[in-house]
């Protein structure tokens, strides 16, 4: 548990140092937990892309709490608030075993990887195939974005560096095509995980959207069960415009989980919670940096630590008002 804090820490750190900072200096600031602090409290929270909801319920516990309490923790409770908010999400598995198991469906497991342009999508998809290999998994890559400049061989190269062999056409051909014969190579070889780099596309457009689909129905005509997952991966440093794209691609495709990446290099990390709540979709994983085992399987309690810079669940860092104060 300690590497994940730790993982979770290191590529949270520029949201938890502007989110703490911002905390730390309304709460040194203010003479008494009134209404203007509250105020300024919820603004910060929003600023950090956590989110309306989310802002409004911790500022009603740390009312609360200032009601019956002489020492009031404002980060110990905006921390506990998040890990709840993130529990209520439909359970996820955190190993492929358990991911797999869960699926109960014969091999192999589908894994669809959808999103825009610029998300970071071809490199996830190549850091989830390193992490199931690393639980013992066989996985093999299916580069069906036959348009994005490069992009087949992007996916190429990473799967020398892990170890993954990949499926892939020409430049412009059908990705449904490829996806098909993917899913036959990968049922002929017996292999547990199948995972599908798609071309970008804006979710605004409709006739990409479609092509998506089209691609779903090439697998479901090799195996109808096919995909068991289709996992939308966005780019934490976009903050709320994620979550607009987020909401579009749940309406055409029905995402099934979330992939958030670059949160190390943003302070707009709060994001994930937003999205979350708003969505009731799982969140699968964080990319928290740039090497093949920074695509870390998403945990409540160590996102909430992190976001706040805890090294555990349990850590008080300094932002709380004491009962002097509030009179």
């Amino acid at each position: 548990m300690f590497g994940l804090l730790k993982k979770f820490r290191e590529g949270l750190q520029k949201t938890s140092a502007r989110l703490v900072t911002e905390i730390k200096r309304i709460v040194t600031g203010a003479p008494r937990l009134d209404a203007a602090t509250l105020d300024e409290l919820e603004a910060a929270l929003i600023g950090a892309d956590l989110g309306v909801g989310t802002a409004m319920e911790i500022v009603e516990r740390v009312r609360q709490a200032a009601a019956t309490q002489r020492e009031v923790d404002v980060v110990g409770i905006a921390r506990a608030e998040i890990e709840r908010e993130l529990r209520l999400l439909p359970s996820v598995a955190t190993t492929a075993r358990e991911m797999f198991a869960a699926l109960g469906r014969e091999k192999p497991v589908v894994v669809l990887m959808v999103g825009v342009n610029g998300t970071g999508k071809t490199t996830t998809t190549a850091k989830l195939a390193y992490w199931l290999k690393q639980q013992g998994h066989t996985v093999l890559l299916a580069a069906a974005d036959t348009f994005r400049a490069a992009a087949i061989e992007q996916l190429q190269l990473w799967g020398q560096r892990v170890g993954c062999e990949v499926i892939a056409g020409q430049y412009g051909a059908d990705s449904a095509a490829v996806a098909f014969d993917a899913l036959q190579a990968a049922r002929r070889r017996g292999v547990d995980f199948l995972v599908v780099d798609t071309a970008g596309r804006l979710h605004t457009k409709k006739n990409l959207m479609e092509e998506m689909k089209k691609i779903h129905r090439s697998l479901q005509k090799v195996m109808p069960s096919a995909p068991h997952e289709t996992w939308l991966v966005l780019d934490g440093t976009t903050g709320m415009n994620a979550l607009v794209q987020a909401r579009e691609f749940h309406q055409a495709l029905g995402v099934t989980g979330l992939v958030v990446t670059k949160l190390d290099g943003t302070a707009k990390g709060g994001i994930v919670v937003a999205i979350a709540r708003e969505l009731k979709i799982p969140v699968r994983f964080l990319g928290l940096g740039e090497q093949a085992d920074d695509l870390q399987p998403f945990d409540p309690a160590a996102f909430a630590a992190g976001l706040f810079g805890q090294e555990t669940v349990s850590e008080e860092v300094g932002g709380g008002f004491s009962s002097d104060r509030r009179r």
